[in-house]
Protein backbone atom coordinates (compact mmCIF):
# COMPACT_ATOMS: atom_id res chain seq x y z
CA UNK A 1 0.00 0.00 0.00
CA UNK A 2 1.09 3.53 -0.70
CA UNK A 3 -0.19 6.78 0.85
CA UNK A 4 0.80 10.16 -0.59
CA UNK A 5 -0.45 13.40 -2.12
CA UNK A 6 -1.24 13.99 -5.77
CA UNK A 7 1.63 16.50 -5.88
CA UNK A 8 3.99 13.53 -5.51
CA UNK A 9 2.29 11.28 -8.08
CA UNK A 10 5.29 11.55 -10.40
CA UNK A 11 7.29 9.51 -7.89
CA UNK A 12 5.11 6.51 -8.73
CA UNK A 13 5.27 6.73 -12.54
CA UNK A 14 7.84 3.93 -12.50
CA UNK A 15 5.01 1.59 -11.51
CA UNK A 16 4.04 1.66 -15.18
CA UNK A 17 2.04 3.32 -17.92
CA UNK A 18 -1.29 2.41 -16.30
CA UNK A 19 -0.37 4.39 -13.20
CA UNK A 20 0.76 7.34 -15.31
CA UNK A 21 -2.62 7.36 -17.08
CA UNK A 22 -4.47 7.12 -13.75
CA UNK A 23 -2.54 10.01 -12.21
CA UNK A 24 -2.92 12.11 -15.36
CA UNK A 25 -6.69 11.57 -15.19
CA UNK A 26 -6.70 12.78 -11.58
CA UNK A 27 -4.50 15.81 -12.35
CA UNK A 28 -6.15 16.89 -15.61
CA UNK A 29 -9.85 16.35 -14.82
CA UNK A 30 -12.20 18.67 -12.95
CA UNK A 31 -13.09 16.04 -10.37
CA UNK A 32 -15.65 18.28 -8.67
CA UNK A 33 -17.70 18.51 -11.89
CA UNK A 34 -17.94 14.77 -12.61
CA UNK A 35 -21.26 13.10 -11.99
CA UNK A 36 -21.27 10.03 -9.76
CA UNK A 37 -20.60 6.92 -11.84
CA UNK A 38 -18.03 5.03 -13.87
CA UNK A 39 -15.61 6.61 -16.38
CA UNK A 40 -13.40 4.62 -18.75
CA UNK A 41 -9.81 5.78 -18.98
CA UNK A 42 -8.46 2.80 -20.95
CA UNK A 43 -11.34 0.38 -21.41
CA UNK A 44 -11.43 -2.31 -18.73
CA UNK A 45 -7.69 -1.84 -18.04
CA UNK A 46 -8.18 1.47 -16.23
CA UNK A 47 -11.43 3.09 -15.14
CA UNK A 48 -12.55 5.56 -12.51
CA UNK A 49 -15.54 5.44 -10.21
CA UNK A 50 -16.84 8.69 -8.71
CA UNK A 51 -18.29 8.07 -5.25
CA UNK A 52 -20.09 10.30 -2.76
CA UNK A 53 -21.13 9.00 0.65
CA UNK A 54 -21.13 9.69 4.37
CA UNK A 55 -18.39 8.02 6.39
CA UNK A 56 -19.43 5.30 8.84
CA UNK A 57 -18.32 3.76 12.13
CA UNK A 58 -15.60 1.09 11.79
CA UNK A 59 -17.62 -1.39 13.86
CA UNK A 60 -20.06 -1.81 10.95
CA UNK A 61 -17.41 -2.55 8.31
CA UNK A 62 -15.02 -5.30 7.22
CA UNK A 63 -11.74 -5.21 5.34
CA UNK A 64 -11.72 -6.08 1.65
CA UNK A 65 -9.24 -7.11 -1.01
CA UNK A 66 -9.26 -7.48 -4.78
CA UNK A 67 -7.55 -9.88 -7.17
CA UNK A 68 -8.08 -8.41 -10.65
CA UNK A 69 -7.62 -4.70 -9.92
CA UNK A 70 -5.37 -2.37 -7.96
CA UNK A 71 -7.21 0.50 -6.24
CA UNK A 72 -6.01 4.09 -6.44
CA UNK A 73 -8.32 5.93 -4.04
CA UNK A 74 -8.16 9.73 -4.30
CA UNK A 75 -9.89 12.08 -1.85
CA UNK A 76 -11.57 15.00 -3.64
CA UNK A 77 -13.29 16.40 -0.55
CA UNK A 78 -13.90 15.38 3.03
CA UNK A 79 -11.81 13.23 5.29
CA UNK A 80 -11.90 9.56 6.24
CA UNK A 81 -9.96 6.86 7.98
CA UNK A 82 -8.86 3.77 6.08
CA UNK A 83 -7.98 0.60 7.93
CA UNK A 84 -5.09 -1.51 6.59
CA UNK A 85 -3.49 -4.87 6.99
CA UNK A 86 -1.46 -7.30 4.93
CA UNK A 87 -3.25 -10.21 3.28
CA UNK A 88 -1.46 -13.19 4.79
CA UNK A 89 -3.35 -16.24 6.05
CA UNK A 90 -6.68 -14.63 6.97
CA UNK A 91 -9.79 -16.58 6.01
CA UNK A 92 -12.41 -14.55 4.12
CA UNK A 93 -15.70 -13.92 5.88
CA UNK A 94 -17.21 -13.56 2.41
CA UNK A 95 -15.72 -15.66 -0.36
CA UNK A 96 -14.19 -14.02 -3.41
CA UNK A 97 -16.79 -12.71 -5.87
CA UNK A 98 -15.14 -12.92 -9.29
CA UNK A 99 -17.65 -10.62 -11.00
CA UNK A 100 -17.42 -7.86 -8.37
CA UNK A 101 -13.69 -8.57 -7.73
CA UNK A 102 -13.72 -8.48 -3.95
CA UNK A 103 -13.69 -10.57 -0.84
CA UNK A 104 -14.29 -9.55 2.78
CA UNK A 105 -12.37 -10.24 5.99
CA UNK A 106 -13.75 -9.87 9.52
CA UNK A 107 -10.39 -9.23 11.25
CA UNK A 108 -9.74 -5.76 12.58
CA UNK A 109 -7.19 -3.64 10.69
CA UNK A 110 -3.61 -3.55 11.96
CA UNK A 111 -3.68 0.26 11.67
CA UNK A 112 -5.64 3.22 10.29
CA UNK A 113 -4.51 6.10 8.09
CA UNK A 114 -6.34 9.37 7.55
CA UNK A 115 -7.06 10.43 3.96
CA UNK A 116 -7.60 14.14 3.42
CA UNK A 117 -8.40 16.23 0.35
CA UNK A 118 -5.59 15.88 -2.21
CA UNK A 119 -4.30 12.56 -0.86
CA UNK A 120 -4.38 9.13 -2.49
CA UNK A 121 -3.91 5.56 -1.37
CA UNK A 122 -2.87 2.64 -3.57
CA UNK A 123 -4.02 -0.82 -2.52
CA UNK A 124 -2.52 -3.85 -4.26
CA UNK A 125 -4.09 -7.35 -4.21
CA UNK A 126 -1.91 -8.20 -1.18
CA UNK A 127 -3.37 -5.28 0.81
CA UNK A 128 -6.47 -5.54 2.95
CA UNK A 129 -8.26 -2.21 3.31
CA UNK A 130 -11.33 -0.80 5.06
CA UNK A 131 -12.24 2.59 3.55
CA UNK A 132 -15.14 4.96 4.31
CA UNK A 133 -14.52 5.16 8.07
CA UNK A 134 -15.49 8.29 10.01
CA UNK A 135 -12.75 10.28 11.72
CA UNK A 136 -14.93 11.29 14.68
CA UNK A 137 -18.46 11.76 13.33
CA UNK A 138 -20.05 10.93 9.96
CA UNK A 139 -18.89 13.30 7.21
CA UNK A 140 -19.78 13.64 3.52
CA UNK A 141 -16.94 12.52 1.25
CA UNK A 142 -16.26 12.71 -2.47
CA UNK A 143 -13.72 10.16 -3.61
CA UNK A 144 -12.47 8.84 -6.93
CA UNK A 145 -11.48 5.18 -7.05
CA UNK A 146 -9.41 4.28 -10.08
CA UNK A 147 -9.24 0.58 -10.86
CA UNK A 148 -6.04 -0.56 -12.59
CA UNK A 149 -6.01 -4.08 -14.04
CA UNK A 150 -3.31 -6.33 -12.62
CA UNK A 151 -0.80 -7.44 -15.22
Amino acid sequence: MILDTLQNAHLYYRLGVKFIKAFEFLAQTDLTALEKGKYEIDGTNIFAMVNEYDTVDASTEQMESHKKYIDVQYMVSGSELVGHDFLLEQVPSRAYDEVADFQLFAEQPMFFSRLEKGMFAIFFPTDLHMPNIQVSTPMPVRKIVIKIAVG
